[in-house]
C-alpha cells in the first residue's frame, strides 16, 4: 500500500541530486506496487521483459500507452471506483475512462498542485468558462474546477455556460475592485468572449485549458495567446496541462513553458523507438510520471509531442499524426 504522504511530501527542489533520488525512490516503489497489483500493466511490462525485480532506475520503468484507457480498466487495486472520468471526443469515437478508486487523492493532488504555483485558491474568485465540458458527463476538469469554486468561497465564483455578457460585466467589475481572479476557460470560449468584449485586466489570471473542441479552426499557440493577450489586456496567458487518465496537472505561466508539481515529471521518448529517451531539447513523445496516480498507472505514454528543457520545464508542440504511437504493438493485451 502506497502512503499518499510519501507522494505529496517530495521535495520541491527536484533538480538537486537528493530530490531526484527521493522522486526516483518513490517512483520505483509505485512501479513495484503497480506491477504486482495491476494485471494489465504487469502483462505489458512482461512483454518488454521488465519485472519488478529487474527495474532499478527511473529510466527503466515502462510507460503504458494511453490508448489502453479506451478499452481496458486500468487500476492497481480491487476497490470500487469513487468516480469514473471520461475523455472528450466526437460522437463516434471511443472515449478513455479513468476509474478513480480514491477521489480524495485526486482532490489532494489538484489542490496542492494549484497552490504550488498560484497560492491558496480561497484567495481567488473563480470564473469558469468551460461550455464544452459542462455539456457532457464525467469530466475530471469540471470536477476540479467545481471544487475550486467551492473552495474559493467568493460569492461571484461560478460557471458561465453561454452568458458571456454577464461574465464580461462581472469580470470587469471585480478586476477593477482589485479582486484576485482566476478566469479558466476552453480556448474557443475565451476567443468568443474577447470578440464581444475588450478588457484591461490588472488582477486576473487568464488560464486556457487548450483545444477548440471542433468549435473553431485550430490555431498555433503563439497566435491564440496573442489574440487573448490583446483582448484581455494582459501580458501572459496561463495554461493548464492535464488529462482524463492522470490525477495531476502541469501549469504554464506564459510562453507555453510548463512546469510540473513535485510529484509529477515529464520524459521525452523517441518517436520511432518508444523505449528510448530523447535528450533535453529534442522533440519526441511526452511520457508522464504522475506519482499521485498510484491506484491506476503512474507511467503513461501520451499522444502529445513536446520537448524537455534542462530545468525540468517542457513545451507541448502538437500530437502524433493519426494518434499513432509508433513501435507499440501491444494493444492486444
Amino acid at each position: 500500500m502506497i502512503a499518499p504522504e510519501s507522494v505529496f511530501n517530495i521535495s520541491t527542489d527536484l533538480h538537486s541530486g537528493k530530490s531526484y533520488h527521493q522522486f526516483e525512490s518513490v517512483a520505483l516503489s509505485i512501479f513495484k506496487h503497480q506491477y504486482q497489483h495491476n494485471p494489465l500493466y504487469r502483462k505489458f511490462c512482461e512483454h518488454l521483459d521488465a519485472t519488478d525485480t529487474g527495474v532499478s532506475s527511473l529510466t527503466e520503468i515502462p510507460f503504458l500507452p494511453i490508448e489502453f484507457f479506451k478499452n481496458k480498466i486500468v487500476v492497481s487495486n480491487t476497490f470500487e471506483a469513487d468516480a469514473v472520468f471520461s475523455s472528450s471526443g466526437t460522437t463516434n469515437s471511443v472515449k478513455s475512462k479513468h476509474f478513480v478508486t480514491n477521489i480524495n487523492i485526486y482532490q489532494e493532488s489538484y489542490r496542492r498542485g494549484f497552490a504550488h504555483f498560484f497560492g491558496d485558491i480561497s484567495e481567488y474568485c473563480v470564473l469558469a468558462l468551460l461550455p464544452s465540458y459542462l455539456e457532457r458527463e464525467g469530466s475530471s476538469l469540471i470536477y476540479m474546477v467545481d471544487d475550486f469554486i467551492a473552495q474559493s468561497q467568493h460569492p461571484a465564483s461560478g460557471f458561465y455556460l453561454d452568458a458571456l455578457d454577464d461574465l464580461a460585466a462581472a469580470l470587469a467589475q471585480l478586476d477593477a475592485q482589485g479582486t484576485k481572479i482566476l478566469l479558466i476557460g476552453v480556448s474557443f470560449a475565451l476567443l468568443d468572449l474577447v470578440e464581444r468584449h475588450r478588457f484591461n485586466l490588472k488582477n486576473t489570471i487568464v488560464m486556457e485549458t487548450g483545444g477548440m473542441k471542433g468549435r473553431r479552426k485550430e490555431m498555433i499557440r503563439e497566435e491564440l495567446h496573442q489574440v487573448l493577450q490583446d483582448g484581455f489586456g494582459v501580458t501572459h496567458i496561463h495554461s493548464e496541462y492535464g488529462m482524463t487518465e492522470l490525477l495531476s496537472q502541469a501549469y504554464s505561466k506564459g510562453a507555453g513553458i510548463f512546469r510540473c508539481p513535485p510529484w509529477m515529471q515529464i520524459q521525452i521518448r523517441d518517436t520511432e523507438d518508444p523505449l528510448t529517451q530523447q535528450p533535453n531539447g529534442k522533440t519526441g513523445g511526452i511520457n508522464v510520471i504522475d506519482l499521485a496516480n498510484f491506484n491506476s498507472c503512474s507511467f503513461i505514454a501520451t499522444q502529445d509531442l513536446g520537448k524537455l528543457h534542462t530545468d525540468g520545464s517542457f513545451e507541448i508542440l502538437g500530437r502524433f499524426d493519426h494518434s499513432d504511437i509508433r513501435g507499440c504493438n501491444l494493444m492486444m493485451l
